[in-house]
């Protein structure tokens, strides 16, 4: 197993980009197009604002209830991303791991994101985690589902069955407004600091993650104890 990538772990709810078109007069798929290019923008930032791990909800198990054309026109979006940054995510020093179901995507698609992840797999600046087709209440089912002896479980034994190699998040932040977690992260999310901005997704860039994060350092982080001495 190889060793998690040196700083925060940041989950990111992307949302808003359907919003972004609509204002526009645009179609929504010009709002997902716009959408990738601010996922460009804030993982090549990520690692000089001290983010190791960024995980970023790209596709929820829910969001298959959506317009079939739309969810298409996604899925080939996705497919394309990663064929297209796989070598500029390797030369950055970026690992990418896609995380949630594969059974279900279309033909193709799991042999793309395989290619993708072993084609960046020596990464150690950033591990880049792309939620697609994920639901955090399945994650934990499935771990469940795999305990064998409920006498010999631990938490941090559950943990790994539910995140794998994954640290705790430290900061979720989601765009657009709104203040949910949408089954996202629930695990790993116990105590992490939550951060929501009314900036729509495709406008979130580098300085909105740096803003997000000097919020979050202000903070006092006390796991249950008693606030620091003075």
């Amino acid at each position: 197993m190889q060793s998690e990538c040196a700083g925060l772990h940041v989950g990111l709810i992307m949302d808003g980009n359907g919003r972004w078109a609509e204002a526009r007069a645009l179609p929504r798929g010009h709002g997902h197009e716009a959408g990738i290019a601010a996922l460009r923008r804030v993982a090549e930032a990520a690692p000089d604002l001290g983010v190791g791990t960024l995980t970023l909800y790209a596709f929820s198990s829910d969001n298959w209830r959506r317009p079939p054309a739309e969810v298409a026109f996604l899925m080939s979006l996705f497919g394309h991303y990663l064929a297209a940054e796989a070598e500029r995510l390797a030369a950055r020093g970026a690992r990418l791991s896609v995380i949630g179901r594969r059974d279900r995507l279309p033909a193709g698609l799991a042999d793309t994101i395989a290619r993708a992840e072993a084609a960046t797999a020596a990464g150690r600046r950033l591990h880049l985690r792309l939620a697609v087709d994920y639901s955090a209440r399945d994650a934990i089912l499935r771990a469940a589902a795999r305990v064998t002896c409920l006498d010999d479980l631990t938490r941090d034994g559950f943990s790994r069955l539910v995140t794998g190699e994954a640290p705790d998040v430290d900061l979720l932040i989601r765009t657009s407004g709104e203040q949910r977690l949408s089954d996202f992260l629930l695990w790993e999310s116990a105590y992490a600091e939550l951060h929501f901005t009314d900036r729509l997704w495709p406008d979130f860039g580098p300085d909105d993650l740096a803003e997000a994060l000097r919020i979050f350092r202000r903070r006092e982080r006390r796991f249950g104890g008693l606030p620091a001495a003075a």
